[in-house]
């Protein structure tokens, strides 16, 4: 095993667009990079689960079962379509900090999600990705030194991979505050949060088309 060969392979794989870096990039825009960054830590849990299943030699046997394989899809792409149409529909201009701030008379501003909230739609839309079981299933194995002990190679490379979704955060979150300086207005938010719903919905759309 060659760690320091996997670090690059860990960074381009963890800066793949996908729901979960998409989500970093709306967190950005609507929060700023600290709290993107520690809602991270709900999708590396999600990561470090499904490497244990890896680890533990599972991952194989669930990509071989067309049942739980369709199971988690369903249940990913219905989480999706259930954020696309929240966000699509919404008219909340909360969360953007904004140098000319948006208000809707006679309407308080609703309270903005706490990290905690932004950990779980991580954790969520991580745990729910059966793509995620394929990449630790498929790519960990490739640098696996069979004549040394799988567990601390298994570890080692997951940590290098953990560390790398948060580099991916960083690099989406700040993004993320780059375009937040384009949205000034009422009518900017709502096309943001109509971008936000279509990725969304485009997203859960694209997975029940994956095969195993």
């Amino acid at each position: 095993m060659d760690a320091l060969f996997f670090i690059p392979v860990a960074v381009m794989l963890a800066l793949v667009p996908g729901p979960n870096n998409f989500c970093a990039l709306n967190n950005g825009i609507r929060r700023g990079v600290g709290p993107a960054l520690l809602a991270t830590f709900g999708r590396v849990t999600a990561f470090a689960i499904f490497l244990t299943i890896s680890a533990l030699g599972l991952g194989a046997m669930l990509l071989a079962s067309e049942t739980a394989f369709e199971a988690v899809k369903w249940v990913g792409a219905l989480y999706l379509f259930y954020l696309g149409w929240r966000a699509w529909r919404s008219r909340e201009f909360h969360g953007l900090e904004l140098a000319d701030a948006v208000a809707v008379p006679g309407k308080a501003a609703p309270a903005q999600k706490g990290v905690g909230a932004l950990a779980m739609q991580e954790f969520l839309l991580g745990i729910t990705n059966p793509k995620a079981i394929m990449l630790f299933a498929a790519i960990f194995p490739q640098f696996i030194d069979q004549s040394r002990p799988a567990a601390h190679q298994f570890l080692v490379l997951g940590s290098i991979y953990l560390a790398a979704e948060f580099v991916s955060t960083a690099v989406y979150s700040l993004c993320g505050t780059q375009i937040r300086h384009f949205i000034r207005t009422s009518r900017g938010v709502a096309r943001l949060n109509k971008l936000t719903g279509g990725f969304f919905i485009g997203a859960g759309a694209l997975l029940l088309a994956a095969r195993q």
